[in-house]
């Protein structure tokens, strides 16, 4: 990035390979644009993704075509409630070789380029928490020996709104290392008989190996690079504060249903998220449009309601509503 031009070109090239994924992937997923939108921005952006919905809208489908679509190796963890920490992280298992026994490490399914993390709320809490080190380090630690996690690392769990018997809800620690939460709504009349062709007549298309992992490390270098004015920072740290019910730039619906506001890593993800969306808009500094648009995606599982919010069934997309139209530009 050494001239204007040099830039413009980068700028170019990572709107072009942006669309090129997310055109393939949509070859597979019928729909869920924003979904798919969203998924390859949080990647790019270095965070994880929350996905919730309903059983059999493609949530486990969309993780392994993007790891496909790039050539990434993928593995799925069905979550339940007898999966103990090690079936996730790996353990020391007892090899015997020339007449000598030797404890050597047998990786868990963790270590991959692209993890689903499926149905994470019905596994125990001490098993939720064994992916907290790598969603933070991008490594895990087995009996004092920290191994990395390979490169790109990218963490994609899905949870189930309508069943929650026999589940364990999420902690607020853990719902905070995710970058984005993203809804996966149902599919409409035309997007259903798409579906239905494909799944039971055509078939689901073969995915083509569109770019390299190493191509992403490059996109989310470039990311990195992308300047955030003063302005923006102090919109991002705006909004951050609004959601605590005890601060004065709190709007009304935040001192009503809202507990606990979002932390200091929820305007990281802003920040960072916003970075990656000017790129896409072909500009290489960030606006507070950009932190806008991801807000939702970035705020919602990160508030927590008091029990009036719970009581009136608030959705907290409605909260992050109130306080974008609040907080000044």
């Amino acid at each position: 990035m050494s001239s204007d031009v040099d830039l413009s070109e980068e700028v170019d090239q990572f709107r072009a390979d942006f669309e090129t994924l997310r055109a393939e992937i949509s070859e597979v997923i019928v729909g869920q644009q924003r979904v798919i939108n969203d998924l390859l921005i949080a990647m790019l952006a270095g965070g994880h993704v929350l996905l919730e919905g309903v059983p059999g809208l493609g949530k486990t489908l969309l993780g392994r075509t993007l790891a496909e679509s790039l050539d990434l190796t993928f593995r799925r963890i069905q979550f339940t409630p007898d999966l103990m920490p090690a079936d996730v992280v790996g353990t020391y298992v007892v090899m015997e070789a020339h007449g000598q026994r030797k404890f050597e490490f047998n990786q868990g399914p963790i270590f991959a380029n692209v993890v689903l993390a499926d149905q994470i709320n019905r596994a125990t809490p001490k098993t939720q928490a064994a992916l907290l080190e790598g969603m933070s380090e991008n490594g895990v630690t087995v009996a004092n020996e920290t191994y990395p996690l390979p490169d790109p690392f990218f963490l994609v769990a899905t949870q189930n709104p309508l069943e929650m018997e026999g589940t364990f809800p999420l902690p607020e620690a853990q719902l905070d290392r995710f970058m984005f939460k993203l809804m996966v709504p149902l599919p409409n009349l035309g997007e259903m008989e798409a579906i239905l062709a494909r799944t039971t007549e055509e078939g689901l298309p073969e995915v083509r190996r569109v770019l390299k992992g190493r191509r992403i490390l490059e996109m989310a270098d470039l990311a990195r690079l992308v300047p955030t004015g003063s302005e923006v920072l102090h919109y991002a740290s705006a909004l951050m504060i609004a959601t605590h019910p005890d601060q004065s730039s709190a709007p009304e619906m935040t001192r009503q249903y809202v507990r606990y506001g979002v932390g200091p890593r929820a305007a990281q993800s802003l920040v960072l998220a916003s970075k990656v969306r000017a790129l896409l808009s072909g500009r290489v500094n960030t606006s507070q449009d950009d932190v806008r648009s991801v807000a939702h995606a970035a705020l919602r599982h990160r508030l927590i309601l008091n029990f009036d919010g719970h009581a009136d069934n608030i959705n907290p997309d409605a909260i992050i509503d109130d306080i974008l139209g609040s907080v000044g530009e």
